[in-house]
């Protein structure tokens, strides 16, 4: 089990929370799979695309749900999912622009 970082690091606080993020998002991924893979039937890959083109709300549309548990399921996929998306590409995006402001040596 990780302890919590020290209340007084900012710094690692914010460390703490995007390796939540990430772990949120790739578990995002891996629920979505695993449910349209039993759901829908489809392939992994057909399966790993989907949940993820869903969830970035890009919405390519050659594959759609066709069962009503399947779309139920969707629709609060991607209000969660775009929500966790957001969140760690926004904490990736601040990091990336920390580490590029920081000053040379």
């Amino acid at each position: 089990m990780t302890s919590e970082p020290d209340a007084s690091d900012p710094a690692a606080w914010e460390e703490h929370l995007y390796k939540i993020l990430a772990a949120a998002a790739v578990a995002l991924l891996v629920t979505g799979t695993v449910i349209y893979r039993i759901l829908e039937d489809w392939s992994w890959v057909d399966s790993f695309y989907f949940s993820a083109v869903a969830v970035t709300t890009v919405g390519f549309g050659d594959l759609t749900p066709t069962r009503d548990v399947s779309k139920l399921f969707t629709v609060g996929y991607i209000f969660t999912g775009a929500a966790i998306i957001t969140a760690f590409l926004t904490a990736r995006l601040q990091r990336r622009g920390r580490k590029r402001s920081r000053p040379s040596k």
